[in-house]
């Protein structure tokens, strides 16, 4: 039946053609012209034939790249490979916001199985499965019926190519100039055009992959620690716990009307409430913060093959730790001790493949009491990490009501998105005072300190965008503005000279960022090095000098 089916409905190879590249240029590009009509209202009739001339030339376009491609019988996985590719892109262009770019595309290459299966929804499943994977099965099995004689058959192909290549020329003609306005002054607009948005991404990604293999280049091969740093009988023990899709404007602690920091409120911490992440995805804005270079002069291919941070703290004599709770560490901690806690898979603390935060104090314990010298703890936390809110604290802190229990977030009310959100910020709140608990129970036998600094913000449904991984010159203050704060013990204000009231006043007025992290932690360690920045050293002006 399917053979006869599929006998009558045969159609030759240059309809095929047509057929699919009407399909991927229109069908496939309905968020690319939904962007389009934001920038380009139909007020005019000039205007709306420069609309109506985009689908003609993304058809044209497509057709003469299948076209060649069936010189080399390559049309039919071409085909299918920008159908699977336009219809995933579409699908969360359209409803999470996305913009599709090397750095999405590094996103998805470092998302973890636990997060992948969160963002897939019955919804996801039907409309990528229908508009991508069906329509990939049947264009790969609809019939072509030969032509007449091959010599016939390339004619008409090169006569189609000829005739797309024509049409092109012709709007460039008419339109040069708009197009080049509408491009140049909505840079974003590129990235939502499928499937080139997808293959450039691809393509850019690999290109900085290659470059990341490249031979470790190492850094701060002088390090050593200050005299005072090593005096005395108390150990050094300072811990930092890297946030996840943290987002300032909802910690209390900066003035947000809801209680979401009451234990950090009373733990006499100084917060930050000035301070920009260096990218909006933890695959971006991690390996920055721990590698020394600032925004201004980052590199990140760089950053791929050189040392960090924790390399420059171990090799002056500091043990390094690394928990993880949030699918590794981009590459920061590759070269010192680190623990996949969330592998531990815990009863109670575990779900799906995902883990509480609380799990990275698992044997933490009885880490520090074995420490025979100084160290440096990192805690990097899952956090308020989205879509599944919800399963990001236990729950006791469903604190805020009624919550958003759904992955698929776009179809729950603002209200209940926040409320969520603002739950997972509670939990926050709870790990970071453990932290601080558990150096206070240790300060007979170490002198402490605590950092704390979220990676990237998130959107919550503002003006239709969701999560986070915008290109930063476009994303949303929300994606950049991050909590970020610190502990210092009353032992470690006396023993090193910090005015804490300086450091307060300081926080509530200047602007910092994620490149202070950097030389803030090679100062609060007492690491000494040609690669410490003094002037972005946060505690620096708040050093008394010694009488």
């Amino acid at each position: 039946m399917l053979t006869r089916l599929r006998n009558r409905l045969a159609v030759g190879q240059l309809s095929w053609l047509l057929l699919a590249s009407f399909y991927i240029a229109v069908c496939l590009n309905i968020a690319f012209y939904r962007q389009v009509l934001q920038v380009l209202p139909l007020d005019s009739l000039h205007n709306a034939l420069v609309f109506f001339s985009l689908p003609l030339v993304a058809f044209s376009v497509i057709n003469i790249v299948l076209t060649l491609a069936s010189f080399l019988w390559l049309h039919r996985p071409l085909a299918c490979l920008f159908i699977l590719a336009g219809a995933a892109a579409q699908y969360f262009i359209l409803n999470w916001g996305i913009i599709l770019d090397r750095t999405m595309i590094a996103n998805v290459m470092d998302t973890t199985a636990a997060e992948t299966f969160a963002l897939m929804t019955p919804r996801t499943a039907l409309v990528i499965g229908l508009s991508g994977v069906l329509a990939a099965a049947f264009v790969c099995w609809l019939k072509m019926k030969p032509a007449a004689s091959p010599l016939r058959g390339v004619l008409y192909r090169g006569a189609s190519v000829l005739a797309s290549a024509a049409l092109i020329m012709l709007v460039a003609l008419l339109f040069y100039k708009d197009y080049a306005s509408l491009f140049r002054n909505n840079k974003a607009l590129i990235k939502a055009l499928s499937p080139s948005n997808s293959i450039a991404a691809g393509a850019s990604w690999y290109k900085h992959q290659r470059q990341a293999s490249l031979p470790l280049a190492r850094l701060g091969e002088d390090a050593h620690r200050r005299p005072q740093w090593l005096a005395g009988r108390r150990k050094n023990l300072t811990i930092l716990i890297v946030g996840e899709t943290s987002r300032a404007d909802n910690f209390s602690l900066g003035g947000y009307p809801r209680e979401t920091n009451p234990r950090l409120a009373k733990d006499n911490v100084i917060y930050f409430p000035h301070t920009t992440s260096c990218g909006t995805a933890t695959a971006v804005s991690v390996p920055w913060m721990f590698s020394g270079m600032p925004r201004r002069g980052y590199d990140d291919a760089l950053a791929g093959h050189q040392e960090g941070l924790l390399d420059i703290i171990q090799r002056a004599g500091i043990s390094v730790l690394w928990n993880d709770n949030d699918g590794g560490c981009k590459g920061a901690c590759d070269r010192v001790p680190h623990q996949n806690m969330t592998a531990l898979n815990l009863p109670g603390e575990c779900v799906d493949g995902e883990c509480y935060d609380e799990v990275l104090f698992k044997g933490l314990e009885a880490y520090i009491n074995r420490l025979q010298g100084d160290a440096t703890i990192v805690l990097h936390t899952i956090g308020s990490h989205g879509p599944t809110y919800y399963n990001r604290y236990p729950p006791r802190f469903r604190v805020f009501t009624p919550t958003c229990d759904t992955n698929e977030i776009q179809t729950c009310s603002q209200d209940q998105l926040v409320n969520t959100y603002d739950n997972t910020v509670v939990y926050v709140d709870y790990i970071v005072d453990k932290a601080i608990q558990l150096l206070k129970a240790h300060q007979d036998s170490f002198t402490t300190s605590l950092v704390y600094l979220s990676d990237h913000g998130e959107s919550l449904g503002e003006n239709g965008v969701y999560l986070h991984g915008l290109p930063y010159a476009l994303a949303p203050e929300a994606q950049k503005h991050v909590p970020m704060l610190l502990w210092l013990s009353e032992a470690y204000q006396q023993r090193y000279r910090i005015d804490q009231d300086c450091l307060r006043q300081r926080a509530k007025t200047l602007d910092y960022s994620q490149d202070n992290l950097f030389p803030t932690l090679l100062g609060l360690t007492g690491v000494q090095t040609q690669s410490y920045r003094a002037a972005d050293d946060i505690l620096q002006p708040c050093r008394r000098s010694a009488n």
